[in-house]
């Protein structure tokens, strides 16, 4: 067994191997406070057959997962055991794949699988960054070839100081959540939450972070040196000369005819044209296979060198140039809120429900349960790209974007307390030919204004891409799909006119540097601006009402205290209220009462109730309340919900009474004047006293 120790900032970082899960091709424990985390990395033995390999793509799988023991807890549910996997775990799995995918030689065609589980879990100290180090660690002592290592930071933001690795409790104050994954000195993948976070700033916390990055690389290559195993040969597929030669002839006058089509599947239905006639000249002397790889190689080398030569994209745009982009706002006449927004052939229809707080989503994390006001959901069907695909589940994809669009509107919402409801927004992507999860954040932001939600203003966000070939490059804005294909970084950013608010990028180049990245903020921040001064000319501001579709909603706070007084024995309290006034009523444990309903009127009455439930019967007061129970020697009278008081019956009126029932029967409304409150807080009542006032 073998282990190594990293110093990050104050924080000390093991990693463990030979001890744990041996057959592996590679496997350590990495550990980090009371969080331990085992990766492991396993290999096909035998190379992908070429009926496997239908798609020319790196056969790797990706699952992280947490075990509830790691904090000793036992699973929720029926059956008492980890079931699919959540969100988070999802959402981590995708951001390990991205950040080692591009590390891997070119054609690789063994199957990869990666397997991160969370044993240990301290509630303070990260999983994911133990997960994104150990999975890098387990492949660097593999004998899966692996263009690493890697090193991985969160950094967050506390009082204007950025932090390395902050705490879990931390997090929750950071005005930043930066993921920053790379080489010594290269940076490969990240993902980014913030308020309004100016680019200089986050420039700033990049360096910061990659400052780390060496250390983390160089304690991994020291832990090769003493266990490493040897790496498997493997030589990139070498093609035939001649017909690489051929094909490059037969496609360089077509590839420019490519340049002037406009409409994405006129170039598609080019491309495939192309593609039979290669297949037509050499079918009899190359597989299938290998005719569509070296054709597909073929074309993407000629587009990108076109690109890089003459400045001009595939549907004639310049490198800057946006496609146009057309909004609108209350589309769905029943909906709450609703946009459609679309650029290009990317088409997003936006649609916000407002709901109240019972119909948040309960989230049960390693860390704590919560629950969740702000839900986003994305979902791309097959027509989107004319497909004929059915709908069997949500991928990880979906899940992914709709991470990303919640993540970058999240920062423009208003707090619980001056906007109580629960919201949930559903981008349905209608068609899509390159960021539809940008296009999401724009028709998110439009809905959210259409809905009359009182956010702090629009967010836009904007695709990047990246053509380089050594030292020269050139920066895209606003990437469509075969830019996307054939290009080398889908960066995507969002923000307001003040600043980011979310970012996520993917490389499939081995990295970039930070000032390459603060260019493309640059060439970004004016697509970003542009795009919301279009969404202002639509909708400048929220509308000042919600729909009248959407339920009513107030918030009172009671003292805690109370809470058990607005209840009532068995709910009886509660229950009435919500049956006489055709409302909902949700009680947090800190004493708010939130109270929804379809008319303000049924409000108006619930909150009366509910703040005389919570008041105290003061003495002198006079009150007007219902006779609940009838003695000889007087009557009960409920002054407010579940308080009553008794009126004596020489109380009940100015002249002898012979029978209680004479004066007041059970039911009836009565008003009466607090006249005593004993000290066992009997309430002492008077109809007599009431009468004379």
């Amino acid at each position: 067994m073998e282990k190594i120790k990293i110093k990050i900032k104050d924080n000390e970082v093991e990693i463990e191997t030979g001890n744990m899960a041996k057959q592996a091709n590679g496997a350590v424990l990495v550990k980090s406070g009371g969080t331990a985390v085992l990766a492991t990395v396993s290999m096909g033995k035998d190379p992908l057959t070429e009926e496997e390999r239908k798609y020319d793509m790196l056969p790797l799988t990706v699952d992280y997962r947490e075990r509830t023991y790691a904090v000793g807890k036992i699973p929720g549910g029926f059956f008492k055991r980890e079931g699919r996997p959540k969100e988070k775990e999802t959402l981590v799995s995708r951001f390990i794949d991205r950040s080692i995918r591009p590390l891997f030689p070119r054609g690789f065609d063994h199957k990869i699988q990666v397997s991160v589980l969370v044993l240990s879990c301290d509630g303070e100290n990260d999983t994911e960054i133990p997960a994104l180090i150990g999975t890098s660690a387990a492949l660097t002592i593999s004998d899966i070839p692996f263009n690493g290592p890697i090193g991985a930071v969160r950094v967050g933001k506390l009082k204007d100081n950025f932090v390395i690795n902050p705490r879990h409790s931390e997090q929750q104050t950071s005005g930043m959540d930066l993921i920053i994954v790379g080489g010594r000195d290269s940076i490969i993948m990240m993902e980014l939450g913030a308020d309004e976070e100016q680019e200089e700033d986050i420039i700033k916390a990049i360096e910061i972070g990659q400052g780390e990055f060496s250390g983390i690389c160089e304690a991994q290559t020291e832990l090769k040196n003493r266990v490493g195993k040897t790496k498997i040969e493997f030589h990139e597929k070498e093609y035939d000369r001649e017909f690489v030669n051929k094909t490059k002839s037969a496609l360089s006058d077509k590839i420019a005819g490519l340049f002037n089509l406009k409409d994405k599947s006129d170039i598609n239905d080019k491309i495939d044209e192309l593609k039979k006639e290669i297949r037509k000249k050499f079918i009899t002397d190359f597989s299938e296979m290998d005719i569509n790889s070296m054709f597909d190689n073929t074309l993407k080398n000629g587009i990108r060198q076109s690109i890089l030569e003459n400045k001009i994209r595939v549907d004639g745009r310049k490198k800057n140039d946006i496609r146009n982009i057309s909004c609108s706002v209350g589309v769905l006449p029943r909906a709450h809120g609703s946009a459609l927004f679309t650029r290009g052939q990317t088409q997003s229809l936006v649609a916000v429900t407002l709901g109240t707080p019972k119909e948040r989503q309960v989230m049960e994390e390693l860390e704590g349960e919560y629950k969740e006001r702000f839900l986003f959901h994305y979902n791309f069907p097959g027509f989107a790209t004319g497909e004929a695909r059915p709908e069997r589940g949500t991928s990880r994809r979906e899940i992914g974007h709709g991470a990303l669009a919640k993540r970058a509107i999240s920062a423009i919402l208003p707090s619980e307390q001056e906007f109580p409801y629960t919201l949930r927004l559903v981008s349905e992507i209608l068609e899509s030919n390159g960021s539809s999860s940008m296009a999401s954040v724009c028709g998110g932001s439009l809905a959210l204004f259409d809905a009359g939600v009182p956010v702090k203003s629009n967010v836009a966000g904007i695709a990047m891409g990246l053509i380089k070939e050594n030292d020269e490059y050139i920066i895209l804005t606003d990437i469509a799909g075969l830019e996307d294909h054939f290009g080398d970084m889908d960066f995507k950013i969002a923000g307001t006119k003040k600043g980011i608010t979310a970012l996520q990028l993917d490389l499939k180049i081995s990295g970039i540097n930070v000032k390459l990245i603060n260019e493309v903020f640059v060439q970004a921040k004016t697509a970003r601006l542009t795009i919301l001064d279009k969404m202002s000319e639509v909708i400048a501001e929220p509308r000042k009402e919600l729909s009248s579709y959407a339920p009513k909603m107030i918030i009172l706070q009671i003292p805690q205290t109370k809470i058990g007084e607005l209840i009532g024995p068995g709910g009886k309290n509660i229950k009435r209220i919500i049956e006489e006034t055709g409302t909902k009523i949700d009680i947090e444990d800190s004493g708010q009462v939130f109270i929804s309903a379809e008319s303000s009127e049924s409000i108006e009455r619930a909150r009366q109730m509910v703040e005389y439930c919570a008041a105290e019967v003061e003495i002198g007061k006079t009150y007007k309340g219902r006779a609940t129970r009838v003695t000889p020697f007087g009557v009960f009278v409920e002054v407010m919900p579940g308080k009553e008081g008794l009126v004596h019956i020489s109380q009940l009126a100015e002249h002898h009474v012979k029978k209680v029932e004479d004066v007041v029967k059970e039911g009836d409304e009565v008003t009466v004047k607090v006249t005593d409150i004993d000290n066992q807080g009997r309430v002492v009542l008077s109809r007599k006293a009431a009468l004379k006032i």
